[in-house]
């Protein structure tokens, strides 16, 4: 049996819309005007134990809806899920036990209180002894760099301590499926690292099942081998990370190196592809993937090439792409 199955989850949401001015405030008094939105629609797909998945999509698509649902924090309108066997909004503390949620945007170590207190409030409401408690925090403030922070009250935390502290918390009662909302927000070049080789770490070791939202590709590329992108609360793809750029991107970059490139009309260039920079010594063109042997071959024999370099199009500006249209 699959660790996450979600079959036709929906969401809908119900909003108020005020007139506006004080008449519009009085109209709403008697008769109210409601728009509904679908939060997710109708969305479905497995994860299997151990797996790494990205979830991906522009703000507003659904993907944070998504987990609170099978975090059993939201109902949802129609649907159903399992976690791990369960029911996640019935909230079983069978299942309590055995997921966490992580939401960058959300603390939930006591923010007047070092952190070594909120988590052995933590301990205490799981049941974690004493001595496993002392291991476990030992190993994971070791291997996330913040061993002496521990006696720091949370608010005197900088935001990559605080998010590793969050982790560290999520982590104490050894989940076997674990939510990670944006959990490299806001963060530096160097935390965002630290977290990450974390996160693939614990993957690793502990054969923790996971979902990961993010808007730092960096963050998707290394840790996720399949991707899952919703928008507008509809799965749109759901597949490897390598798949997107063949599915999403006809065209290849090649760069060619040669000594008089400022030299070389844009009209005889655009009969190769399109143009996307050209310097003194370089010029790089956009070309259609079913083209790129034929164009190259033309581009060795006509102009003085002295290197070429072809590259598929970053992952990052393919998903920029499809988040845009």
């Amino acid at each position: 049996m699959s660790a996450i199955e979600v079959s036709s989850l929906t969401k809908a949401f119900r909003t108020y819309k005020k007139q506006p001015g004080f008449t519009g405030a009085v109209k709403g008094l008697f008769h109210r005007q409601y728009e509904q939105t679908l939060a997710v629609n109708e969305v479905s797909f497995k994860i299997e134990s151990g797996e790494l998945v990205g979830f991906l999509g522009p703000n507003g698509a659904g993907k944070t809806t998504t987990l609170k649902m099978l975090a059993g924090l939201l109902y949802p309108t129609s649907g159903a899920a399992k976690v791990l066997g369960h029911t996640p909004w019935e909230r079983h503390d069978a299942y309590r036990r055995q997921f966490a949620l992580v939401l960058g945007q959300k603390n939930q170590l006591w923010w007047d209180l070092p952190a070594r207190e909120s988590l052995e409030l933590n301990a205490k409401i799981y049941g974690i002894p004493a001595d496993r408690f002392n291991k476990t925090v030992g190993e994971l403030t070791e291997l996330l760099g913040v061993q002496g922070k521990l006696n720091v009250n949370v608010r005197e935390l900088s935001l990559g301590e605080r998010m590793k502290m969050e982790l560290i918390a999520s982590l104490l009662h050894q989940p076997k499926v674990l939510f990670l909302d944006e959990p490299t927000i806001g963060l530096d070049v160097t935390s965002q690292k630290t977290v990450r080789d974390f996160i693939r770490r614990h993957n690793a070791e502990q054969k923790t099942t996971i979902i990961l939202t993010s808007h730092y590709m960096a963050d998707i590329q290394e840790l996720c081998e399949r991707v899952i992108i919703i928008d507008h609360g509809k799965i749109f793809f759901d597949g490897k990370l390598g798949e997107i750029v063949d599915r999403f991107a006809d065209f290849k970059l090649v760069t060619i190196q040669c000594g008089n490139a400022d030299a070389q009309p844009a009209e005889k260039l655009s009969q190769y592809g399109e143009v996307v920079e050209k310097s003194p010594t370089s010029i790089k063109l956009k070309i259609k993937r079913d083209r790129v042997i034929s164009a190259c071959k033309a581009l060795l024999d006509e102009l003085p090439v002295s290197d070429i370099d072809i590259q598929e199009v970053p992952i990052e500006d393919v998903i920029r792409q499809i988040f845009a249209r």
